[in-house]
């Protein structure tokens, strides 16, 4: 199995466009969900360093990206959540150092407002959770992550973990909203939870790739692409494959690319492998 996921990294390295819209929009959104935790990931650490005193006052978080393509983060307070507490700004790759710290603007912008209507409005329907459709596991967190474009708006749901060493994929969520911030609909991304280490045990053969399969989706999720994104810095492994139904979605973590093939080609690559031995 190692030697064909090695033939599988040297298929996906070569043919990084073997995409079509959908796949290439899956990506995109990945790679915009990541940086979008990250201003998240280093506005949270810098806010909490440098403003304790605000942190009694906070509401929420939450990023996004400006028509410049600057990432920005804004904490809001919460007695009123279009006061906006501190407001940061980072590159579109989003560094630990800010390019600006703003304390003085208060007010809410209304792209600012929009998004902190829907992630509140999708805060309380997963903690209220009513009809018991999202899940939560010990020792992790949900982070929400609101989107807004021209066509749609979104807020995704990822589960998170509060301990180390340990990447986790699924339980994560989308809900849908229309241009009045009225929510739409609920849907669930993965089935379950999966865990995986950051490093395996045996030192002499470490792990070149790990994988799951889909069942609600054909492809490969944003979201996985954002967590696998997230964590590509801490984990040795360098490709992560996604199985579904009729295709299999390969995503190399160093190029950040993704390559899509049948699953039947995928069968025969493995078959011969199989063949030869």
């Amino acid at each position: 199995m190692q030697k064909i996921i090695l033939i599988l990294l040297l298929v996906s390295s070569s043919l990084v466009f073997s995409q079509n819209k959908e796949t290439e929009k899956i990506l995109n959104e990945g790679k915009l969900l990541f940086r979008l935790e990250k201003g998240s990931w280093y506005g949270t650490d810098d806010m909490l360093e440098r403003f304790t005193t605000k942190k009694d006052s906070v509401g929420g978080y939450l990023s996004y990206e400006t028509t410049e393509n600057k990432i920005n983060t804004i904490f809001f307070s919460r007695f009123n959540s279009n006061k906006i507490l501190v407001r940061y700004e980072f590159d579109s790759f989003p560094k630990p150092i800010p390019i600006k710290i703003d304390t003085l603007n208060h007010n809410a912008t209304n792209l600012e407002k929009n998004l902190i209507s829907i992630r509140q409005d999708a805060t309380d329907r997963a903690f209220s959770n009513e009809d018991e459709f999202f899940s939560f596991y010990e020792n992790t967190a949900l982070n929400f992550i609101p989107v807004i474009t021209n066509k749609e708006s979104n807020v995704f749901v990822l589960t998170g973990p509060q301990t180390s060493g340990v990447v986790l994929i699924g339980n994560d969520y989308k809900l849908s909203y229309n241009k009045k911030n009225e929510f739409i609909k609920k849907e669930k991304i993965h089935n379950s939870m999966l865990q995986f280490s950051y490093t395996s045990d045996n030192k002499e053969n470490p792990t070149v790739s790990t994988m799951h399969s889909h069942i609600l989706t054909d492809y490969i999720s944003s979201t996985d692409i954002c967590t696998l994104l997230l964590y590509k810095n801490y984990v040795e492994w360098k490709q992560h494959i996604v199985i579904s139904k009729n295709d299999v979605s390969i995503f190399d973590l160093e190029n950040e690319s993704l390559f899509i093939m049948k699953k039947k080609v995928w069968e025969k690559i493995y078959k011969n492998e199989k063949d030869k031995k």
